[in-house]
């Protein structure tokens, strides 16, 4: 028999290497190659996690009470995916189109984006998956008991201590590739391939040892099938209500355990792989349940009458020295125990983050969704924290409940509750009079009637539920009786549960919903649900008209990240026809941005947060037609006319635009005609008026001589410098500019630019930081014209930045395959009035008096970059005045 310490050792190895594959895969992804870890063979391994350490250890055990009890919690997920995989499909196009993160996040959204009905999904969720995670644990710290006498002989404090020690490195591992980030597609490629690992180790361990049990220790299939025969097993008593309970309990749970929603629906990558997982699944599930008889039989043969019947895969092997079968069982188990945790505790915590945290951090926070702060590092720490909270309450479960006998019943428990969920969601995707306030009262009266029915009762007779409660009920209502509920009596504790919650579950869910209106938004909701196929693209409508670009911008980009929320945002604006960054804030591209948004905060809170921005939405006249589903032709006539109506709005606002930007170049023009005559008088009086004192032969000194001289020179350049702009900037429109193309480097133009602009002994000057990132990009350009805009642009964050201590970022990346170049300074940036004719000639957004100029610098900026192929253009959103030059790809990559 292996010692324990050895058993640790072996444990500790498999552990790292999950480590190293999720860590792989990761990398893969973000890398972007996916390949095969987005392969229906994955997806369809994924889905084992329904298969826990219950199924693993636990069949066996309930073969031995119960025969062929344990092939229910087979038969349910085979007929979904055989006979009902429609409504997979159904979810997975929903949780595409809608961004959806989980299961609370799935009916929270379907009724209008309530997060009411996402916090009791939420708070269901995480009470009804504890029992499951505490037997997990147990039958993790069982297994280890078996190696190690000595902590078994220690009680419930060495298991405890084992239990503790397990729950605290499934929290690091789930931490580490659960929380890495925040994927807004919210995809764990790391821990799903991980867990298709663990799959092939489940099953490859049950087989070994059903295999071992057929041919070692039995002679054969046929001794074996006269064993199954001969045994009390083939005596089972066939209870047909219990029977059909039990299939239905584990259909609904294969459909709303919140481990099975996050790897069906939020995991999948292609809808497709749901044909395969159709019938993949199923033969898995066959294949891991075929050896369930024979070990059951021959361990009930030639074990002591005392042995734990749930652990025979684990100690059969053992009990015929087979050190290496029983350690492959031994880490078959542990897969199956940990597998279901980690993915459970992902799923609840993207839940608890999503519906409880965030909306009470948006609501203590003054400014909400326009707030100073990183959304992305609150998210990521609400759900860290989430998944240790977790962990703890299913390892506190443990102890309360003694890790013993009580938990045999757990899984069972933990699926009634979670069963809870299933009306209001099929409801939600089937009727589309189902309203929020019909699916929340069958959700809290099916989860009083579950609560008082199985999970109170599961802690037994304790301070929580005396023993005259369960023979009189409480206060000596008899019709209340957990175990007799309205005086009926005889059922089985199971069946019973399951019949009162889900029938008043159901019963009120249909009520209330009759009796309730659904608001606008939920009818727009329930018609992009339950007709997804149609409409897979639809949302309820917003206004936007309140809302300005750049507040979603900044909201954005704390959420998803500056990088990815520039390029959705360029690419809408280039999408609408815009030059810049900043898009119109129209009906559609809110609803866009809001379900980007929703991968990763939820659908709820997305909507919350836009909302707070623009001022709520309002239900179009086609999406009402939507609803009612009547008069087509009259619908699309109406889209044409709102199509019609929206391009004149635009071309409305363009005019105006156009307008308005037409009239502020005639004062700039008139302005500048002004200030050029004043640049050109000044220097010319200047130089008039010394050299005529030079002239008048008077005698002066040699320092006055040299001093009249050097004002005289010095206004010359001056002079000439506004000539040269005036004749380059000519020359650049005109197309009459040579480019000197050569090799060069991102890095050398800059160190020109920087060194060209130093003032080694001014006085608060202002101080340039420059970040490594892609500086050593090839070039092949005139070096000499793009040092000149990076001069200009430094030059402008020294004279107009107004910070205390000045500071100027310049940072090389790489943006959607192209270099750019940031310039950002930490000023108060541009008025967004004034952003529209900065790259204007003779444009200056103030006096600035004591900077000169004549507001030319950005216009030759322009043009350069246009003769160069390349663009600069104003970056909105990011504190101070930001610039951004982008070097077109094939450009940047010629010299490659």
């Amino acid at each position: 028999m292996l010692s324990f310490n050895a058993l640790i050792v072996v444990a500790l190895l498999y552990v790292a290497l999950l480590f190293a594959v999720a860590f792989w895969a990761d990398s893969r992804a973000e890398r972007g190659r996916l390949g095969w870890l987005r392969s229906p063979l994955v997806y369809t391994l994924s889905l084992s996690i329904y298969c826990t350490a219950w199924t693993f250890y636990g069949a066996v055990g309930n073969a031995t009470r119960s025969g062929l009890e344990y092939v229910t919690i087979y038969l349910g997920p085979t007929l979904v995916l055989i006979g009902w995989w429609a409504l997979l499909r159904r979810l997975v196009r929903i949780g595409r189109t809608q961004r959806i993160t989980s299961i609370a996040d799935m009916i929270s959204s379907r009724y209008g984006k309530s997060n009411l009905l996402g916090i009791i999904v939420t708070v269901l969720a995480v009470v009804g998956t504890t029992p499951y995670i505490a037997l997990q644990l147990q039958s993790v710290t069982l297994s280890f008991a078996v190696f190690s006498p000595a902590a078994a002989g220690e009680g419930a404090d060495g298991l405890s201590s084992i239990a503790f020690w397990v729950a605290v490195g499934l929290v690091v591992f789930t931490i580490m590739f659960g929380t890495r980030n925040l994927d807004v597609n919210e995809r764990h490629y790391g821990v799903v391939t991980a867990i298709a690992l663990e799959a092939i180790v489940k099953l490859a361990a049950l087989i070994a040892v059903g295999l071992f049990v057929v041919f070692a220790v039995a002679d054969g299939p046929v001794d074996v099938l006269e064993r199954i025969e001969a045994s009390p097993i083939a005596d089972w008593d066939l209870q047909p209500d219990r029977w059909a309970t039990l299939i239905f309990l584990s259909a609904a749970a294969f459909i709303c355990l919140p481990r099975m929603f996050q790897v069906i629906v939020v995991e999948n990558s292609d809808e497709r792989h749901l044909a395969t997982a159709s019938w993949a699944f199923p033969l898995y599930l066959f294949m891991i349940s075929l050896f369930v008889l024979p070990i059951a039989v021959v361990g009930l043969a030639t074990l002591p009458a005392d042995a734990n019947p749930d652990l025979f895969v684990l100690t059969l092997p053992i009990a015929f020295d087979q050190s290496a079968l029983s350690m492959l069982a031994f880490l078959g188990g542990f897969s199956s125990a940990t597998s279901m945790v980690i993915v459970a505790a992902i799923a609840l915590s993207t839940m608890v983050s999503n519906h409880i945290v965030m909306p009470i951090w948006l609501n203590a926070r003054k400014g909400g969704a326009t707030v100073s702060g990183d959304v992305r590092d609150t998210v990521i720490l609400a759900r860290r924290l989430s998944i240790a909270g977790v962990l703890a309450l299913g390892y506190l479960y443990f102890r309360l409940s003694g890790g013993g006998t009580a938990l045999a019943s757990m899984g069972l428990i933990a699926f009634i509750g979670l069963a809870q969920v299933l009306p209001a969601l099929l409801g939600g995707i089937f009727w589309r009079g189902a309203t929020r306030v019909g699916a929340a009262v069958g959700l809290l009266v099916g989860f009083a009637v579950w609560g008082w029915t199985s999970f109170l009762p599961s802690f037994g007779d304790s301070a929580i539920m005396t023993a005259s409660v369960f023979s009189e009920g409480p206060f000596g209502i008899g019709l209340l009786r957990p175990t007799a509920l309205f005086g009926i009596e005889g059922m089985d504790p199971l069946v019973h549960s399951v019949f009162w919650s889900m029938l008043l579950n159901s019963g009120a869910f249909v009520l209330f919903s009759l009796l309730s209106f659904p608001t606008p938004i939920e009818r727009i909701e329930g018609a992009t649900f339950v007709n997804v196929f149609r409409y897979s693209e639809s949302a309820p409508g917003w206004t936007g008209g309140a809302a300005e670009a750049e507040d979603l911008l900044i909201m954005a980009q704390r959420i998803v990240g500056p990088t990815e929320a520039q390029t959705l945002f360029e690419a809408e604006a280039r999408l609408q026809g815009n030059a810049g960054y900043l898009p119109e804030v129209t009906p559609d591209f809110l609803q866009r941005l809001e379900r980007e948004l929703a991968g990763s905060v939820g659908a709820a809170t997305a909507h919350a947060m836009i909302a707070q921005i623009t001022g709520g939405v309002s239900v179009s006249v086609e999406d009402l037609m939507k609803v009612a589903d009547e008069a087509q032709q009259i619908l699309e006539y109406s889209n044409q006319l709102e199509a019609k109506s929206v391009e004149l709005g635009r071309t409305a606002r363009q005019l105006k635009e156009a307008n308005d930007k037409l009239m502020a170049l005639s004062v700039q023009k008139d302005g500048f005609l002004s200030q050029i005559s004043h640049e050109l008088r000044t220097p010319m009086t200047s130089i008039r008026s010394f050299s005529e004192i030079l002239m008048g032969g008077e005698r002066m000194s040699a320092e006055d001589r040299q001093r009249y001289s050097s004002i005289i020179h010095d206004e010359a350049i001056r002079l000439t410098r506004l000539l040269d702009d005036l004749l380059d900037l000519s020359v650049l429109e005109n197309g009459q500019v040579t480019l000197n193309m050569r090799h060069d480097t991102v890095r050398a133009v800059l160190d020109r630019a920087v060194a060209a602009t130093e003032r080694p002994h001014k006085a608060g000057g202002i101080v340039i930081h420059r970040t490594p990132g892609d500086e050593d990009a090839p070039l092949y350009t005139d070096s000499d014209r793009l040092a000149q805009v990076f001069i200009n642009l430094i030059a402008n964050a020294e004279k107009y930045c107004e910070a205390d201590a000045p500071a100027l970022t310049i940072e090389v990346k790489t943006v959607a395959g192209r270099t750019v170049v940031d310039f950002t300074d930490n000023g108060r940036g541009i008025p967004r009035e004034a952003r529209e004719m900065i790259f204007e000639k003779f444009s200056r957004v103030s006096d600035h008096r004591a900077a000169g100029g004549a507001g030319l610098g950005l216009a030759i900026c322009r043009e350069i970059m246009a003769r160069l192929g390349g663009t600069i253009a104003y970056l909105p959103g990011q504190g101070g005045a930001s610039f951004r030059v982008t070097l077109p790809e094939a450009v940047a990559r010629a010299a490659e």
